[in-house]
């Protein structure tokens, strides 16, 4: 898929790219994956239904070592290289993958949050993909706060269940604001099968629950570019990365995070 120079510069002013058709021929393998997956989860697996509650949210993430489609999409889809494009980075690295299953019936949401607070790195290089498998509407579609990015402070993490703030007292983040009291330009594509939502790692984003008669599910893949390095947080990550043993300031370390893509071989 070929990348304009009108794409790159929309990802870095808005933070978020909707590209339409991109990964059409993967979505069979990338399903067969989520049947595995589902089928065998992962030590990081998350329920987000509580009992009581209506329907399924599962999550699961860093599998894609194990379950070969992940692994193919990784290495062989076009991701990569629209990441580094969209990037502007001359290498790209795999951070992780993440599945999520939204069961018909759900109500649970997914709050407003950025993916990078959560994360033991840090940079302004990353793109994040969420690529449904299933038709989406404006109704359980993935929401994008533009431009959210570029605010100058990252916003807190919350554990989602809670509500409680994810590192405990720390004060470097502030509060989520109103994102939705019209002063915010909010993306809420309706989206088929293989079209993809390609965002920035601070960008915030969120969707609301699954309350139609088809299930949703929606692959991520997440890329690091060139200037992104380990940071070390107020307590566990999600992902945690057990045993990662980095220090704050380090490149992230390839035999965990494989380059996957560089810029010559565009």
């Amino acid at each position: 898929m070929e990348i304009t120079t009108e794409q790159v510069s929309s990802y870095q002013r808005d933070g978020v790219l909707v590209l339409r058709g991109a990964f059409t021929d993967w979505v069979e393998r990338l399903r067969d994956g989520f049947e595995q997956n589902l089928a065998q989860p992962g030590p990081f697996a998350i329920e987000n239904v509580r009992d009581g509650e209506r329907g399924r949210f599962f999550e699961d993430y860093c599998n894609w070592q194990r379950i070969e489609p992940f692994d193919a999409f990784i290495r062989q889809s076009p991701a990569a290289a629209i990441a580094g494009q969209i990037m502007q980075s001359q290498a790209v690295q795999v951070f992780h993958e993440h599945i999520l299953v939204k069961e018909p019936g759900t109500a649970k949401p997914t709050p407003w949050h950025q993916d990078l607070p959560y994360y033991c790195m840090d940079g302004l290089q990353t793109a994040s993909y969420w690529i449904p498998l299933d038709p989406v509407t404006q109704a359980n579609t993935l929401r994008v706060v533009a431009g959210s990015h570029r605010w100058p402070r990252l916003v807190r993490p919350k554990r989602w269940a809670s509500n409680e703030n994810f590192y405990g007292g720390d004060d470097a983040f502030m509060e989520m604001p109103d994102v939705e009291d019209g002063s915010h330009t909010i993306l809420q594509p309706e989206l088929e099968p293989g079209d993809a939502v390609v965002f920035d790692f601070r960008t915030v984003h969120g969707a609301a629950g699954n309350t139609g008669t088809g299930r949703r599910r929606a692959f991520s893949a997440r890329f690091l570019g060139d200037d992104v390095r380990f940071m070390e947080r107020p307590g566990r990550t999600s992902p945690p990365f057990p045993g990662i043993n980095q220090q704050t300031g380090e490149r992230m370390r390839e035999d965990w995070f494989p380059v996957v893509w560089r810029a010559t071989q565009s």
